[in-house]
């Protein structure tokens, strides 16, 4: 476990996630067309404020990021986006599923290198199976 905010909070993404506090974000891989009918998108949109339509950024505590347009290479400006995003949102604790690894039919392996700048980032908690292939 580890402390931000004066919360405890885990030392990777929980498997399943059905509740989130007031400053957690539910980062989760999308479609560019934002239509979220399964996977973690599908609990995105049911539970998390994820928006029909919307396949990109943050929505209600929801962080979308596109994996199903093509190659790794195409995920790669969005995951960079993302850690931006949350770098310069210390306010905010953000949950990465593991995006891709799903319907998209990625690997860990193969998405997890795309985080590699996020490990260090004390408001980005990260899938287990990332940080395996991560250290």
């Amino acid at each position: 476990m580890r402390t931000y905010n004066g919360i405890e909070r885990p030392d990777h993404t929980p498997d399943m996630i059905s509740e989130l506090k007031a400053d957690e974000v539910f980062v989760f891989g999308s479609n560019l067309a934002g239509m979220h009918g399964g996977g973690a998108a599908f609990t995105a949109w049911k539970k998390f404020g994820a928006v029909m339509g919307c396949g990109v950024g943050l929505r209600g505590q929801s962080y979308a990021i596109p994996t199903m347009q093509g190659g790794v290479e195409t995920i790669k400006p969005y995951v960079d986006e993302f850690i931006s995003f949350a770098s310069s949102h210390p306010e905010l604790f953000f949950f990465v599923t593991r995006i891709g690894c799903g319907i998209a039919g990625f690997r860990d392996k193969e998405i997890a290198p795309l985080f590699s700048e996020a490990v260090d980032l004390v408001n980005v908690c990260l899938p287990e199976s990332f940080l395996r292939v991560l250290r």
